[in-house]
């Protein structure tokens, strides 16, 4: 796990935290409001220490989902459907009371369904995830174990594009003025990652089918067995609970509007 810490959550099997994402995702992807997502999200923040990492680092986890809400909501707000009042602006691109409204219901959406992901993401350590995937789902083993070293070599791709940012610069190519230029010298040094990431994708898949990765039809035998304890059965019940009032919450405010129907 490197830095996590032991926590509750961290000692779950990995799929019971799958299994309790996965309802509060649903939850809150049937109903696009402002209670249910606001709720959802207060009462998922409290767990954050569970992940068992450091503000910092923590904060850096869930920058992705900040970045991805913010431009949501915005662009939700601009041009949703306009109802009530106008706020702002004039012709095809207004703002009313009920584009804003969606928009903030949309960006505390997109928090409350990726908060839970990025908990899955930290506190999921990726071996015992395909061993759970394996031994409890029944997923093909090739499958299982070809993600697993996947996940496991994703980390590395931090490393090689530091490496290539340090490399083009000792050469007198790293500095680009202007945003087309550090546009220019960012795709190239992506397209040098992604030739890197083949080559050893294709090393990686050699030596597993050498080891017999490979072989179809293979009996397959597992260093460690993976269960389920009490609390696992606590984690998707809490989750559970969770989506429960969060949705309880929107309907008895009567802001609960399904996608669909």
């Amino acid at each position: 796990m490197g830095s996590v810490r032991a926590t509750p959550l961290t000692r779950a099997n990995p799929l019971a935290l799958l299994a309790g994402g996965a309802v509060v995702a649903v939850c809150l992807l049937l109903t696009v409001d402002v209670v249910s997502a606001g709720v959802a999200l207060l009462l998922e923040l409290p767990l954050l220490p569970l992940a068992g990492l450091g503000a910092r680092a923590l904060v850096v986890r869930l920058l992705p989902v900040l970045v991805a809400a913010v431009p949501a909501g915005l662009v939700t707000t601009v041009i949703g459907r306009d109802a009530g009042e106008v706020l702002l602006g004039g012709g095809p691109l207004t703002v009313t009371e009920g584009s804003l409204e969606l928009g903030v219901a949309t960006l505390l959406r997109v928090l409350a369904v990726g908060v839970p992901g990025v908990l899955l993401l930290v506190a999921a350590d990726p071996t015992d995830l395909g061993d759970a995937l394996a031994q409890r789902l029944r997923l093909p083993s090739r499958f299982v174990l070809g993600g697993l070293a996947g996940l496991r070599l994703a980390g590395l791709l931090v490393v090689e594009w530091r490496t290539l940012t340090l490399a083009r610069r000792a050469r007198g190519l790293g500095d680009a003025r202007g945003p087309l230029a550090g546009a220019r010298v960012a795709g190239g040094q992506a397209f040098a990652l992604l030739v890197l990431a083949l080559r050893r994708a294709t090393r990686l898949a050699t030596a597993m089918e050498a080891r017999g990765f490979g072989v179809p039809g293979a009996p397959r035998t597992w260093a460690r067995r993976s269960t389920f304890a009490a609390r696992d059965a606590g984690v998707v019940l809490g989750c559970v609970l969770l989506a429960a009032a969060a949705t309880g919450a929107a309907v008895w405010a009567g802001t609960w509007s399904p996608v669909v129907g």
